[in-house]
């Protein structure tokens, strides 16, 4: 029931950023997982850092279930161009406490005493370009290429010990005051099983933004992956997802966000979560 009612909450602020009063936003990061077209800047970099806290996240693959840390969550971007940039993800030190363990795939490589675990998460190396740029009549149109790295172990129960690849294209429109953006493409997930088995994922992700002031922004996404395979899908490929709801706040360089999040598969997803943290940007490199 509090899940079902927390949805509704959510699904109420993604319809309300449509409803207030703004000015016009710019490109989209944190606390968002849905990639803008739009790039850092010609030698400017990004640093993000935050914090995520997650309640009932399972993970499939090795039986276990808890509460989730991850502290602190880094990343950075770096514009190479006026219209490209490279990306560094997922640079973070989780920690689950256990509050559930069950026979799994890959449970019997799980190797850790008592009732909690830690382990890096997996990187993700990435770039972004920029095909078309925005018109008054026309979105901006960008490709996204990443990898996931197998930083994360499977003795910790956190990691699956496989690589992902992601291929997705990204639109963004600024519609008077408010700026929407979604991502389509495919991900490439190895199956933690098998090593010459894969699945094939259609990856999406819709958000939306609008300021309530010149500072403040009220922020919301639908963002996951969906399976398309016929039958069971390898174990920790399945479809997965999530809606987050926040807020930023932009001071100078600097710009600070917070954003409540409920997962939409049970089987993959937490149950309901929290984020925080800030951006910087700043210009570090000449670019001839």
């Amino acid at each position: 029931m509090r899940l079902c009612l927390w949805r509704i909450f959510s699904w109420g602020v993604l319809h309300a950023v449509f409803l207030v009063a703004a000015v016009p936003l710019f490109a989209q990061q944190r606390p968002l997982l849905t990639e803008d077209p739009e790039s850092v800047g010609s030698g400017n970099v990004l640093l993000e850092a935050g914090v995520d806290y997650f309640r009932n996240q399972p993970y499939p693959v090795s039986g276990l279930k808890g509460h989730r840390l991850r502290f602190p969550t880094m990343g950075v971007s770096i514009g190479v161009s006026s219209i490209a940039e490279v990306q560094i993800d997922g640079i973070s030190y989780q920690s689950l406490r256990v509050t559930d363990r069950r026979q799994a795939p890959l449970s019997a490589l799980v190797n850790f005493a008592g009732d909690t675990t830690s382990d890096m998460s997996d990187l993700v190396i990435g770039a972004k370009t920029r095909l078309l740029a925005e018109t008054d009549r026309r979105p901006s149109f960008a490709l996204r290429f990443s990898t996931r790295l197998p930083n994360a172990g499977n003795e910790s129960g956190l990691g699956l010990d496989t690589m992902d690849f992601y291929n997705t294209l990204l639109i963004g429109k600024n519609i008077q005051s408010i700026r929407v953006v979604g991502n389509i493409g495919l991900g490439i997930l190895s199956d933690p099983t098998r090593g010459e088995r894969q699945n094939d994922v259609v990856l999406y992700g819709v958000s939306v933004a609008r300021a309530l002031t010149h500072a403040m922004e009220v922020v919301a996404e639908i963002n996951g992956r969906a399976n398309t395979r016929r039958g069971a899908p390898p174990p920790g490929t399945d479809t997965s997802g999530h809606i987050r709801a926040g807020l930023r706040y932009t001071h100078g360089s600097f710009r600070f966000d917070g954003a409540f999040i409920s997962g939409l598969a049970a089987q993959q997803d937490a149950s309901l979560g929290v984020t925080a943290g800030v951006t910087w940007v700043f210009k570090a490199i000449e670019i001839p």
